[in-house]
């Protein structure tokens, strides 16, 4: 078990902050920059060892790393809440279970995704050449990752990069560098190659510093601002990168949904980690008929909330991560009411529970020109319009510069799969919120700000790995008939091709081709 070190120098030490107190719980060594050369070197080493491992080897190096976090779990979950402030619940659930979950299921299938592909070439051209897809890892793969599931999600990165044959360098926030430690333990306990899994520690700029070592991807995820900088400076060294910016994830309650299990997901979904969720409910749009009735549960069911350590097992929401999250509530909620909005409940600090506490809280009168609307609010606020209908609720939902998640509440199941067919989302649920998640077979990221690529499923573990095209002509002996020189001959061929693959009659298609393969084979070469 990393224990933090409580008697070391705040300089060129990260501290670890419990946010339940504000009480400093470790302090642990920042890398110096200065390391990173030397530390992609030894990773390149390793790669090449573990890239040399066919996939089904490496998956039993994932199995035991399953067995390493099935053992921790409860310690792992416990760190997690000492240093982000969230239920130990929520911990196990959605930083430990995903986590694990995540390795079950690259230990199983990534053989199968990643294996060679056959093509089978629809142009008869082509018919004489056997054909190979071959996927082959980047290298280095070079994981950021935030404070907010400091275990979830750099492992869920990290692991399908291992299985296509990748080395990985882990930077975690500077807010979680308990949990970043922890994360190297986890992974050298699993008996990985040496350097195959290293873990960083330093504040933002060591990871502009890890780009600047040219790992060869870069799997990113944090705020747009952020984001940004990191497009810019991997554009600028051509390194392929992956974006998770955040999101302003729309609810759409339709007149006929069950009211009591959408308004407890609409609680649960923007209170879940004191809101500080990329996939949080943000924005309710609610048709008529049951805007007045859910408003009035999601008033109740928040009122109930309790707050307090996360330790506590009884505890349903913990302390936001530090002031600053704090700060930006306040300053939306103050644009919200200033232009009309009501607060309903919630809406102040609750210095009773701790420093970093702010009341669940429900909003209405809400519209887009609304701070509350716009930007990402990462606290625990639940915003609910009322719209005409659900052609209003889509366009409000699609307005956003954020596209990363939404759900649609409603009995009927085929209006419910048609309205997520419109929204412009990486991920839509139908009667349920935020669990795609924690699906690993669902692939996770979003579009316009926020961000490209995929993590999660198939397509996710496919980002890990550059595919290859091998092919071996079985007549090679033969000249093409493409090949210099040309004459007209070639032309004459080349005309017949196309009326045997694009003419209008069938019947007629391989005649002229015939004919002029046979006049191309009698000129002079």
């Amino acid at each position: 078990m990393v224990m933090p070190d409580q008697f070391a120098p705040a300089l060129a030490y990260l501290d670890s902050i419990d946010p339940a107190t504000e009480e400093l719980i470790g302090r642990f060594e920042v890398t110096p920059a200065e390391e990173l050369p030397r530390r992609l070197e030894h990773a390149r080493r390793a790669q090449r060892e573990w890239a040399a491992l066919p996939v089904a080897e490496r998956a039993k190096r994932l199995e035991a790393l399953a067995g390493v976090f099935e053992r921790r779990r409860r310690e792992i979950a416990e760190v997690v809440t000492r240093e982000n402030g969230k239920p130990l619940a929520e911990a196990l659930f959605s930083d430990v279970l995903v986590s694990l979950d995540s390795i079950r299921w690259h230990a199983r299938y990534a053989a199968r995704i990643l294996g060679e592909e056959r093509v089978r070439h629809h142009n008869p051209i082509f018919k004489g050449k056997r054909a190979r897809l071959v996927s082959e890892p980047y290298g280095i793969v070079a994981v950021i990752a935030p404070w907010n599931y400091p275990i979830a999600i750099p492992v869920t990165a990290a692991v399908p990069a291992l299985a296509a044959g990748n080395a990985v360098i882990i930077k975690p926030s500077e807010l979680v560098p308990w949990c970043g430690a922890l994360l190297g333990e986890l992974f050298d306990q699993a008996g990985l190659p040496v350097d195959m899994v290293q873990v960083i520690q330093g504040p933002g700029a060591l990871g502009q510093a890890l780009i600047e070592a040219r790992p060869d991807k870069v799997v990113f995820t944090g705020s747009v601002a952020s984001g940004q900088k990191v497009a810019e400076a991997c554009g600028r060294r051509l390194i392929p990168s992956v974006l998770e910016l955040g999101g302003k994830d729309a609810m759409i309650v339709l007149a006929d949904a069950d009211l009591e299990v959408a308004s407890s997901g609409a609680v649960w979904g923007s209170c879940t980690n004191c809101g500080q969720a990329c996939l949080s409910v943000e924005r309710v749009y609610v048709e008529p008929g049951a805007l007045e009735r859910f408003t009035q549960l999601c008033v109740e069911k928040t009122k109930q909330l309790r707050l307090g350590p996360g330790l506590d097992p009884n505890v349903d929401v913990g302390p936001l991560i530090r002031r600053r999250q704090i700060e930006r509530v306040e300053r939306q909620l103050e644009d919200a009411t200033r232009r009309g909005a009501r607060i309903l409940c919630g809406g102040r600090r609750r210095p009773d529970c701790g420093p970093l506490f702010f009341e669940p809280t429900v909003v209405s009168g809400v519209d887009s020109s609304m701070l509350l609307m716009q930007e990402e609010t990462f606290g625990p606020v639940l915003a609910i319009q009322g719209v005409a209908d659900g052609e209003e609720a889509v366009r409000l939902a699609n307005e956003s510069l954020f596209g990363l998640g939404a759900s649609v509440w409603t009995r009927d199941r085929a209006r419910g799969e048609a309205i997520a067919r419109q929204l412009r989302s990486g991920s839509v649920m139908v009667n349920d919120v935020m669990s795609c998640y924690g699906i690993t077979e669902a692939p996770h990221g979003g579009r316009a700000a926020s961000g490209w690529g995929r993590t999660h499923s198939r397509f996710g573990l496919l980002e890990m790995a550059q595919v290859k095209y091998v092919a071996s002509d079985l007549f090679p002996r033969g000249k093409k008939p493409w090949w210099f020189p040309y004459d007209a001959g070639v032309i004459e061929l080349a005309d017949g091709v196309f009326q045997a693959l694009f003419g209008a009659k069938p019947a007629a298609r391989w005649r002229g081709v015939r004919n002029a393969w046979c006049h191309y084979r009698e000129r002079p070469h």
